[in-house]
């Protein structure tokens, strides 16, 4: 079935506003137009859907029942296309700089960091992705990336940045309670939160094994920023990477237990153009993460 031509913004503008307005004179004082230019855009979009829109009542118009459907069609169709116009403004700020990064990076390490990022760049927008699909850097869609990995992509400049480790902590108050026991007791004072996929992982697999064996598993999550809330609000302790647990370790909400090993973790890679980058705030910002990766 053929798709039926859709009238042109010009007329749903006019009529949307005359909708609104119960009246031609205000609309066209709206749009800038004349009395007569509004009346002749609804007179053309009724011939178009073959349906009168409105009817007379005194010195103004209201809505038939179709006019009633077609304004809250048009009206939710504006609210859309305003919000993608605004998108795009976005896009189009000098100040933007778009950085692709892992959830527990953002959440942990750089959010901890923005607020003094802002202060040296006030002009700085930074727009953070978390979605790992779409890592390719090309001064449009993405300026830096941190990933697990070298994207090996021609043109970029890419370097070991942070080395994460996998830490054992619990909140103040119970890594209080429990570094004052022999690491023998600490079971019977605390249960345990997982990562569920840690359980396996061969990295983080034998602690699990060994040293938290003896712990009674509380419960386990597939989200680790879920885990990470679980042990700020003192449920029991977990095995967490330090980079997401970094700003809690700082303000000392989350402390680490004596007498865990800590695991080497991940080893993050940040890339950005070799190019002279769109704008120079890119490369300020680039030199800034490898400056606070060095701290």
């Amino acid at each position: 079935m053929p798709k039926k031509k859709l009238p042109s913004l010009t007329l749903l503008s006019g009529f949307e506003a005359a909708a609104r307005h119960g009246n031609f004179s205000r609309a066209a004082d709206e749009l800038h137009l004349s009395q007569s230019a509004i009346s002749h855009q609804v007179q053309q979009l009724e011939e178009q859907l073959k349906q009168p829109l409105f009817r007379r009542v005194g010195r103004g118009v209201e809505l038939n029942v179709a006019g009633e459907t077609l304004l809250s069609s048009v009206q939710r169709a504006m609210t859309v296309l305003q919000a993608g116009l605004g998108q795009i403004a976005t896009y189009l700020d000098p100040g933007l700089v778009v950085v692709n990064c892992p959830e527990h990076i953002a959440h942990g390490w750089l959010q901890a960091r923005l607020a003094r990022l802002q202060e040296r760049l006030p002009d700085l927008c930074m727009m953070l992705s978390t979605d790992m699909t779409a890592r390719f850097v090309d001064e449009v869609d993405v300026d830096i990336s941190i990933s697990d990995r070298p994207l090996l992509q021609e043109g970029l400049t890419e370097l070991p940045w942070l080395q994460d480790s996998w830490v054992v902590l619990a909140s103040k108050s119970l890594a209080g309670h429990i570094n004052a026991l022999p690491a023998s007791e600490h079971h019977l004072h605390a249960g345990l939160l997982c990562l569920e996929q840690s359980l396996t992982d061969e990295t983080t697999a034998s602690l699990f094994l060994q040293e938290l064996a003896h712990f009674r598993k509380l419960a386990l999550f597939d989200d680790v920023r879920l885990l990470l809330d679980a042990v700020q609000r003192g449920r029991g302790i977990a095995c967490l990477p330090r980079l997401l647990a970094e700003e809690s370790l700082q303000n000392s909400s989350l402390c680490m237990l004596d007498g865990y090993q800590q695991i080497a973790g991940q080893t993050w890679y940040l890339s950005g153009m070799v190019t002279e980058p769109r704008t120079d705030i890119v490369k300020q910002v680039f030199d800034w993460l490898q400056a606070e990766a060095k701290k």
